[in-house]
């Protein structure tokens, strides 16, 4: 039988509070082992196994966790900046553009009837020119300045505004990087649509299968 042992005394600045710590283990057998850690302190004498686990103070950060913080980050980032540039009611009052209502159907009239115009004179269909002209630039923008205000004009639910929110700062950010490597107003306006009706999808779960 083999008992080996340590003991270290540590006095502490204020009140001279002295803990002392015994550590012995004895072994029987090579392969069994047992370890106890006994501390004397103020209050009494404890006594711990140390074969039981220490826990980190600090545990890691899974990645999951990080990625849904970077997308609420995102998320606020992208209501708060739509929220202050992007056309709202000029009233505090409540929406009058209800789901029901004669200005809700309006505005989603003229949303979806603005967006066909503009593909209309962004693929040189209405006053055709063979130059560059007002029209067609008008028709490449007409999904950022009247399709997505007049959906956000309405009390549309917290999802969809969440939506268009995102579309109000990525549809500009097509338009000017598109034509730097492909200058066409229909090319511009299709991709403006499909990025319109992709963030639909997917803020609104279009694609979700329901059992």
């Amino acid at each position: 039988m083999m008992m080996s042992w340590c003991l270290c005394s540590t006095t502490h600045g204020h009140g001279g509070v002295s803990s002392i710590a015994l550590a012995y283990g004895l072994r029987r057998r090579p392969r069994i082992s047992s370890t106890f850690r006994i501390r004397a302190t103020s209050d009494g004498v404890e006594s711990k196994d140390d074969d039981e686990p220490l826990l980190p103070d600090n545990p890691p950060v899974s990645s999951s966790s990080s990625s849904s913080a970077l997308g609420k980050d995102l998320k606020k980032v992208v209501n708060k900046t739509a929220a202050t540039f992007a056309p709202r009611a000029s009233t505090a009052s409540k929406n009058p553009a209800v789901p029901g209502t004669t200005l809700y159907k309006v505005f989603e009239v003229q949303a979806y009837a603005s967006m066909f115009v503009g593909g209309v004179l962004s693929f040189n269909l209405l006053f055709p020119s063979n130059e560059p002209d007002l029209w067609r630039l008008i028709g490449m923008w007409s999904i950022w300045m009247f399709t997505i205000p007049s959906l956000r004009a309405r009390d549309c639910p917290s999802k969809e505004k969440e939506a268009l929110n995102y579309l109000f700062l990525i549809v500009p950010l097509l338009n000017v990087a598109i034509p730097f490597f492909y200058k066409s107003f229909a090319l511009v306006w299709s991709a403006d649509t499909v990025a319109f009706f992709a963030m639909y999808a997917w803020k609104l779960g279009w694609l979700e299968t329901t059992e």
